[in-house]
């Protein structure tokens, strides 16, 4: 109890300093206490599972339960609906330290704050506020179902049909790869009203889980990330009234191009906490095992390999917190996030391997956790936009403002 109503409090308190200037070099006194609270957490009820969640692709049900009752799930929602209504510089610091422990649990947590609570929250109506975000602040978890077999990164492809009739919508389709499926109560479905409009006729839409017509797809046999669900929500005429439109029909594909930039900074904050622990059983290690009447991280080639993780990883670090910190500007972030989500993707990856080069055999078995952080960082380099199109993007985005 105790650390709820801290974690409650700081989070209250984090509210009223969203004005705050943003430092590069440093957290402010309220996110370091934030950061200690996810850490404290993590540890005693995540660390000690996260084996055991993965063997067993396991879902964390108890620990979200907890996260709901910290204010954890619900970080930059409004306190009207039951929200902390903090800064998104709060939000990646806290996923961080969730996925330090449990990679899987930092998805989770990530997708529902960036992709659901928040997008409600940025775009809902009052009414959808009361029956599709205030009740999932505190536990419940909601989807966002964008992607599809045959539209992934070409968003415009989407064959997801929603078709007018009377005073309701019919949905046709199937939505792939959709975190939390299972489990979720509600999912934000993006079908098209025509598709020879391609992008411009995609629409957003509020639907209960379950739905008559809609079924789940089987969990998906993953690499990593396995405490996360992941499954295809199958459509069959199912129907939605249009109160249930989020945001204005046609207006779908902006509405969650503006999302991913948020949620990309998520998905960066999860592949900074898996590269952290990554790093952290690398020296751990290093100091312990003796090689040449020596521990290993007195050998030079250990050092060298140890200074290019945490070089990799800090800098990595900036670039999330300077998106975190852009994303709660009016204006689109796209050039940042994605530069993040690059960014610290890479350098998860690239750390987790090199830990496990660092611990050789014991790396590469599962008595250690460094295989663990490997097969859960790759994921970071493929979800909310595969890394080559946020190069694309990057690289659009720099040639038009140095053309200028």
């Amino acid at each position: 109890m105790f650390l709820q109503k801290l974690s409650r409090c700081l989070l209250k308190g984090l509210s009223n300093n969203i004005s705050r200037p943003f430092s590069l070099h440093k957290l402010s006194e309220e996110h370091l206490m934030l950061q200690k609270t996810c850490r404290d957490f993590a540890e005693a009820e995540l660390k000690p599972i996260a084996a055991q969640l993965d063997r067993e692709h396991k879902f964390p049900a108890d620990q979200i339960q907890k996260m709901g009752e910290l204010g954890l799930l619900a970080i930059n929602v409004s306190e009207k609906y039951g929200g902390s209504e903090q800064d998104s510089l709060a939000l990646a610091v806290a996923v961080e330290e969730i996925a330090r422990a449990c990679g899987g649990t930092g998805t989770i947590m990530s997708v529902h704050n960036c992709l659901y609570v928040n997008l409600l929250d940025r775009c809902g109506t009052e009414e959808q506020k009361e029956t599709f975000l205030k009740p999932f602040t505190s536990g419940t978890l909601g989807c966002f179902a964008l992607s599809e077999p045959d539209a992934g990164s070409d968003v415009g492809a989407m064959s997801t049909i929603a078709r007018l009739d009377g005073n309701s919508y019919i949905l046709n389709g199937t939505k792939s790869w959709v975190t939390s499926g299972a489990e979720g109560k509600a999912a934000i479905v993006f079908a098209t009203v025509d598709k020879t409009l391609k992008h411009k006729g995609i629409t957003g839409f509020l639907v209960p889980l379950p739905s008559p017509g809609l079924s789940l797809g089987k969990k998906e046999d993953k690499m990593g990330i396995r405490s996360s669900s992941t499954c295809n929500l199958i459509l069959e005429d199912v129907r939605i009234p249009k109160e249930n439109v989020l945001g204005t029909i046609g207006g779908g594909f902006k509405m969650a191009m503006e999302q991913l930039d948020k949620a990309r900074v998520g998905i960066a904050s999860q592949a900074l906490g898996i590269a952290q622990a990554a790093l952290e059983i690398a020296v751990e290690y290093a100091s312990q095992r003796k090689a040449f009447g020596q521990p290993i991280n007195q050998l030079q080639a250990v050092k060298l390999r140890i200074a290019d993780m945490a070089v990799k990883l800090e800098a990595a670090r900036l670039l999330v917190w300077r998106a975190a910190a852009c994303c709660d500007e009016p204006q689109r972030t796209t050039k940042e996030s994605s530069m993040a989500k690059l960014a610290a993707s890479e350098a998860a990856t690239f750390v987790s391997h090199s830990a496990i080069q660092i611990l050789g055999g014991m790396g590469y078995v599962t008595d250690l956790p460094a295989e663990r952080y490997y097969r859960d960082a790759r994921i970071t380099e493929i979800y909310a936009g595969v890394n080559d199109v946020q190069r694309i993007l990057i690289g659009d985005l720099i040639i038009k403002e140095l053309q200028h």
